[in-house]
């Protein structure tokens, strides 16, 4: 397997933050279940800004999909601000949600969510056909974006004749091609044995090193100590929210 240049220095460096990406505050998610009223999120504030490498953590039932879901506009509060780009997102209608979603967000799943039948760069190139971009563009940025991940030789490879982390390769490549505004990773190595996990996290260090924003939702401490920054919830609460040295 192939591998990028430069993804495996333990390097612990924290960029200079930029402008605020995401501005959360006093978020509530309420779900009925029948008669009964689950709180997901109760309050929440949160900002992340560009340059930054966030974690996200909690055990089951503390908020932490929900949060996940809204951070990536899969879903809306129930009362709240949320901006995103300055943005108010709690207003928008189903379509304006899935252009945030496509143009402004890369997603990575646990599942990687790869079509079977096509090939690495027709993966790939997905969300610039969603964008409306013509084919030579949309081949160019795709071949890039794979060369980017170190998987420059395979290309043409479909999922079934691609390694776990391969396909978690193609998956990141996918979220960033259109260049998004922050990659928002679900369990990225949750599949995937601890060596090549290790890996996949090496290359999320190597993406955020170029200047990518980076979130990832994880239960796994060794996961989150790779961030910069640890947000932990409890109760749909905030539990603590500090740099990833003293998060612990």
């Amino acid at each position: 397997m192939s591998h990028p240049a430069r993804v495996f220095g333990d390097v612990r460096a924290v960029r200079p933050p930029g402008a605020i990406v995401i501005d959360i505050e006093e978020v509530t998610k309420l779900y009925r279940m029948g008669s009964e009223t689950i709180h997901a999120l109760r309050g929440v504030g949160l900002k992340i800004r560009r340059n930054e490498y966030l974690a996200i953590m909690g055990p089951s039932g503390s908020g932490k999909s929900t949060l996940m879901n809204m951070l990536g506009c899969l879903d809306t509060p129930t009362a709240g601000r949320y901006e995103f780009n300055g943005k108010n997102v709690a207003t928008m209608v189903d379509d304006e949600l899935a252009e945030i979603r496509n143009r402004e967000i890369g997603f990575v799943f646990q599942t990687f969510n790869l079509l079977p039948r096509s090939n690495a760069l027709q993966n790939v190139e997905l969300p610039l056909i969603y964008a409306g971009l013509p084919k030579t563009e949309r081949v160019e940025r795709a071949r890039r974006a794979l060369e980017n991940v170190g998987l420059g030789d395979r290309m043409f490879h479909r999922p079934n004749e691609l390694s776990g982390g391969q396909r978690q390769r193609v998956a990141i490549a996918r979220a960033l091609v259109n260049t998004p505004s922050i990659v928002l990773a679900d369990e990225p190595t949750g599949n995937l044995d601890s060596k090549t996990g290790e890996e996949i996290m090496q290359l999320f260090e190597h993406l955020y090193d170029q200047g990518n924003t980076i979130i990832v939702v994880t239960h796994e401490e060794d996961i989150a100590r790779h961030a910069r920054r640890i947000v932990r919830l409890r109760d749909g609460l905030i539990e603590s929210d500090a740099a990833a040295g003293a998060a612990a």
